[in-house]
């Protein structure tokens, strides 16, 4: 293993929503939630292609150029190319829940070809020279055997080279978090989803291989599609792609207990669980609204005492 020594600041901003995810922000107000994110003290910034076909990255790039290039880590992702989209007919590109046009699409491209042109294009719309951490992005919606053989390799190609600082995978998927860790010379990974307070099945197999191998974690999505954003969640919220499950509401009520008796905010515990692990180097929240970009950073900064936490192993929790 090559891996190079990588620091994340350990709250990050994940600019998907700067992206037009869910629902259209004007320039001024993607401005403004990342202005809030910098006033918060947040450095650490991760993008995608992927988020409103190249709009992140740009707005994201736009608002970096007026900031010094040491105070700030960026992450970007490979593994789909933005080309024009033949079919275009003045329509948005909501299938995939941006409210951008979809103008461009979306192609896989695994080649050592294919993941140089993602970072060179993305650089472009950074306006960076450098980005400090490319991740491939799902590898396993497309074909996770041609990511081993060829995704991977190109990436540290363009390590060794210098043109990227670190390089790994985020992925909501153990299986491939896992096959990818222990098969590939990847320096970070980013588990979307599967280590969270609620529920941890990345700890069953992804976690004991970072450990091995002593590949860094940044956790995401660790809100559980907005479950653990409030601190009383409401029966009708959205689980994943629908509604709540009867033993996941259930377990989520002895959590939110927990929380009350110790006066701990249920978001708070949220943001911070995931860096009780040795391997987690930061935590990538997202949000479209500057209030609630403040608000994650307070609660990250929040003293949690540690009686809560063993309560929550005591009753097998976490």
């Amino acid at each position: 293993m090559s891996q190079t020594e990588t620091t994340i600041p350990a709250l990050g901003y994940g600019a998907a929503n700067v992206g037009n995810l869910f629902r259209e922000l004007t320039d001024e107000e993607a401005w403004a939630v990342l202005d809030a994110a910098w006033d918060s003290g947040i450095r650490y910034f991760d993008t995608a292609p992927h988020y409103g076909l190249g709009l992140s990255e740009r707005r994201l790039g736009a608002f970096l150029q007026t900031k010094p290039r040491e105070e700030f880590f960026v992450s970007t992702k490979a593994g789909r190319l933005l080309r024009p989209n033949p079919d275009f007919a003045g329509g948005l590109d909501t299938d995939n829940d941006f409210f951008v046009a979809d103008d461009l699409r979306r192609e896989w491209d695994f080649s050592d070809a294919g993941i140089r042109s993602s970072i060179d294009e993305s650089r472009e719309r950074l306006g960076l020279d450098r980005i400090d951490l490319v991740y491939l992005h799902d590898p396993e919606r497309h074909d996770l055997d041609l990511a081993i053989a060829s995704a991977f390799p190109a990436l540290e190609r363009l390590r060794l080279d210098g043109a990227v600082g670190a390089i790994g995978v985020g992925s909501m998927v153990s299986d491939a978090l896992t096959r990818s860790v222990r098969e590939a010379d990847l320096d970070i990974i980013m588990i979307a989803g599967r280590y969270t307070l609620l529920e941890q099945p990345a700890a069953a197999e992804v976690l004991p291989a970072c450990r091995e191998t002593g590949t860094g974690v940044v956790a995401a999505s660790v809100f559980n599609s907005g479950l653990l954003a409030k601190a009383e969640p409401t029966r009708d919220s959205r689980y994943e792609y629908g509604g709540i499950p009867d033993h996941i509401w259930e377990r989520l009520q002895r959590i939110v207990a927990v929380c009350r008796a110790h006066d701990v905010p249920l978001p708070a515990a949220a943001i911070q669980f995931p860096l009780r692990d040795e391997s987690t180097r930061s935590v990538v929240v997202g949000s479209s609204r500057p209030a609630q970009v403040r608000e994650n950073a307070a609660l990250a900064a929040l003293d949690i005492v540690p009686e809560f936490w063993a309560e929550l192993t005591d009753e097998g929790l976490i």
